[in-house]
Protein backbone atom coordinates (compact mmCIF):
# COMPACT_ATOMS: atom_id res chain seq x y z
CA UNK A 1 0.00 0.00 0.00
CA UNK A 2 2.77 2.59 1.16
CA UNK A 3 4.65 1.46 -2.23
CA UNK A 4 1.41 2.43 -4.17
CA UNK A 5 0.91 5.85 -2.16
CA UNK A 6 5.04 6.13 -3.38
CA UNK A 7 4.34 5.65 -6.88
CA UNK A 8 1.15 7.74 -6.87
CA UNK A 9 3.07 10.54 -6.06
CA UNK A 10 5.91 10.57 -7.51
CA UNK A 11 3.47 9.82 -10.92
CA UNK A 12 1.97 13.06 -10.09
CA UNK A 13 5.31 15.06 -9.38
CA UNK A 14 6.43 14.14 -12.69
CA UNK A 15 3.40 15.13 -14.37
CA UNK A 16 3.52 18.69 -12.91
CA UNK A 17 7.55 19.37 -13.32
CA UNK A 18 6.33 18.08 -17.42
CA UNK A 19 3.38 20.20 -17.66
CA UNK A 20 5.78 23.21 -15.43
CA UNK A 21 3.84 23.49 -12.63
CA UNK A 22 6.51 22.02 -9.92
CA UNK A 23 5.45 21.63 -6.83
CA UNK A 24 7.31 20.77 -3.42
CA UNK A 25 5.85 17.83 -1.88
CA UNK A 26 7.22 17.09 1.64
CA UNK A 27 6.55 14.22 3.96
CA UNK A 28 2.77 12.40 3.50
CA UNK A 29 1.49 14.21 0.82
CA UNK A 30 1.97 18.05 2.31
CA UNK A 31 2.45 20.54 0.36
CA UNK A 32 3.02 22.72 3.26
CA UNK A 33 5.42 22.38 6.11
CA UNK A 34 5.88 23.51 9.57
CA UNK A 35 6.49 26.97 9.94
CA UNK A 36 4.82 27.78 6.33
CA UNK A 37 1.96 30.49 6.55
CA UNK A 38 -1.26 28.50 6.53
CA UNK A 39 -2.76 28.50 3.02
CA UNK A 40 -6.23 31.19 3.15
CA UNK A 41 -9.08 29.87 2.12
CA UNK A 42 -13.48 29.93 2.90
CA UNK A 43 -14.45 28.21 5.38
CA UNK A 44 -18.52 27.06 4.73
CA UNK A 45 -19.29 25.15 7.83
CA UNK A 46 -22.18 22.64 7.16
CA UNK A 47 -25.16 24.20 8.02
CA UNK A 48 -24.05 27.13 9.41
CA UNK A 49 -21.46 30.19 8.90
CA UNK A 50 -19.24 31.07 6.38
CA UNK A 51 -15.67 32.75 6.83
CA UNK A 52 -12.27 32.98 5.80
CA UNK A 53 -9.56 31.18 7.89
CA UNK A 54 -7.42 34.59 7.96
CA UNK A 55 -10.71 35.95 9.94
CA UNK A 56 -9.53 33.48 12.83
CA UNK A 57 -6.03 35.10 14.01
CA UNK A 58 -5.60 35.47 17.14
CA UNK A 59 -6.76 32.03 17.67
CA UNK A 60 -5.07 28.53 17.04
CA UNK A 61 -6.66 26.47 14.96
CA UNK A 62 -6.93 23.14 14.34
CA UNK A 63 -7.87 21.73 10.59
CA UNK A 64 -8.92 18.31 10.95
CA UNK A 65 -9.07 16.84 7.40
CA UNK A 66 -11.78 14.08 7.37
CA UNK A 67 -14.45 12.26 5.15
CA UNK A 68 -17.13 9.81 6.57
CA UNK A 69 -15.54 7.09 4.61
CA UNK A 70 -12.70 6.96 6.18
CA UNK A 71 -12.34 4.17 9.66
CA UNK A 72 -8.66 6.22 10.41
CA UNK A 73 -10.74 9.82 10.61
CA UNK A 74 -13.34 8.42 12.92
CA UNK A 75 -11.00 6.65 15.26
CA UNK A 76 -9.58 10.09 15.44
CA UNK A 77 -12.39 12.09 16.27
CA UNK A 78 -13.78 10.99 19.67
CA UNK A 79 -10.15 12.04 20.98
CA UNK A 80 -10.42 15.31 19.11
CA UNK A 81 -13.78 15.81 20.90
CA UNK A 82 -12.55 14.45 24.49
CA UNK A 83 -8.96 15.56 24.43
CA UNK A 84 -8.52 18.79 22.37
CA UNK A 85 -12.28 20.77 21.71
CA UNK A 86 -13.82 20.25 25.07
CA UNK A 87 -10.88 21.28 27.06
CA UNK A 88 -10.17 23.80 24.66
CA UNK A 89 -13.51 25.48 23.19
CA UNK A 90 -13.64 27.63 26.18
CA UNK A 91 -10.00 29.29 25.26
CA UNK A 92 -8.74 30.89 21.72
CA UNK A 93 -8.80 27.23 19.97
CA UNK A 94 -10.69 27.09 16.80
CA UNK A 95 -11.79 23.16 15.22
CA UNK A 96 -12.92 22.89 12.05
CA UNK A 97 -13.05 19.49 10.34
CA UNK A 98 -12.92 19.92 7.02
CA UNK A 99 -14.91 17.11 5.47
CA UNK A 100 -13.54 16.10 2.15
CA UNK A 101 -15.72 15.94 -0.97
CA UNK A 102 -18.79 15.09 0.58
CA UNK A 103 -22.42 16.85 -0.13
CA UNK A 104 -24.26 18.44 2.94
CA UNK A 105 -26.39 15.63 4.18
CA UNK A 106 -23.55 13.17 3.89
CA UNK A 107 -21.49 15.87 5.90
CA UNK A 108 -24.48 16.81 8.94
CA UNK A 109 -25.34 12.73 9.50
CA UNK A 110 -21.47 12.18 9.76
CA UNK A 111 -21.45 15.12 12.55
CA UNK A 112 -24.37 13.25 13.95
CA UNK A 113 -23.07 10.02 14.11
CA UNK A 114 -19.80 10.69 15.65
CA UNK A 115 -21.17 13.27 17.62
CA UNK A 116 -18.76 15.41 17.92
CA UNK A 117 -19.74 19.27 18.53
CA UNK A 118 -16.93 20.92 16.92
CA UNK A 119 -18.19 22.56 13.23
CA UNK A 120 -17.55 20.13 10.20
CA UNK A 121 -16.97 22.40 6.90
CA UNK A 122 -17.48 21.66 3.48
CA UNK A 123 -15.03 21.18 0.89
CA UNK A 124 -16.67 20.38 -2.26
CA UNK A 125 -13.74 19.31 -5.17
CA UNK A 126 -11.26 18.62 -1.92
CA UNK A 127 -10.07 22.18 -2.83
CA UNK A 128 -9.09 23.45 0.67
CA UNK A 129 -7.25 19.80 0.70
CA UNK A 130 -5.50 20.55 -2.57
CA UNK A 131 -3.81 23.84 -0.88
CA UNK A 132 -2.07 22.00 1.51
CA UNK A 133 -2.18 18.28 0.39
CA UNK A 134 -1.42 16.86 -2.82
CA UNK A 135 -5.33 15.81 -3.96
CA UNK A 136 -4.44 11.71 -4.52
CA UNK A 137 -3.17 11.82 -1.12
CA UNK A 138 -5.59 10.64 1.91
CA UNK A 139 -7.31 11.68 5.03
CA UNK A 140 -6.64 11.71 8.04
CA UNK A 141 -4.37 14.65 8.97
CA UNK A 142 -3.99 17.59 10.98
CA UNK A 143 -2.77 20.95 10.54
CA UNK A 144 -2.28 23.18 13.60
CA UNK A 145 -1.86 26.76 12.72
CA UNK A 146 -0.83 29.37 15.74
CA UNK A 147 -2.08 32.74 16.56
CA UNK A 148 -0.15 34.40 13.79
CA UNK A 149 -0.81 31.59 11.19
CA UNK A 150 2.15 29.96 10.92
CA UNK A 151 2.02 26.17 10.68
CA UNK A 152 3.22 24.73 13.91
CA UNK A 153 2.48 20.79 13.52
CA UNK A 154 1.03 18.74 10.55
CA UNK A 155 -0.06 14.85 11.34
CA UNK A 156 -1.01 12.12 9.02
CA UNK A 157 -3.07 9.71 10.21
CA UNK A 158 -3.65 8.77 13.88
CA UNK A 159 -1.19 7.58 15.83
CA UNK A 160 -1.44 7.84 19.36
CA UNK A 161 1.99 9.18 20.17
CA UNK A 162 2.13 11.79 17.27
CA UNK A 163 -1.25 12.70 18.92
CA UNK A 164 -0.17 13.62 22.28
CA UNK A 165 2.38 15.58 20.26
CA UNK A 166 0.15 17.69 19.00
CA UNK A 167 -1.96 17.69 21.74
CA UNK A 168 0.76 19.14 23.69
CA UNK A 169 1.55 21.90 20.82
CA UNK A 170 -2.00 23.05 20.82
CA UNK A 171 -1.84 23.59 24.63
CA UNK A 172 1.57 24.64 24.85
CA UNK A 173 0.31 27.55 22.04
CA UNK A 174 -2.93 28.30 23.70
CA UNK A 175 -0.84 29.16 26.62
CA UNK A 176 1.63 31.40 25.39
CA UNK A 177 -0.38 34.51 24.95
Amino acid sequence: MRRMVLLSITAFMLSLVLSGQEKIVYDHGYLIKVGDPAPDFTINEAGGKSYRLSDLRGKVVMLQFTASWCSVCRQEMPFIEKEIWIPGKKTDLVVIGIDRDEPLDKVLKFKKDMAVSYPLALDPGADIFGLYALKEAGVTRNVIIDRKGKIIFLTRLFDREEFDLMKKAIFSELAAK
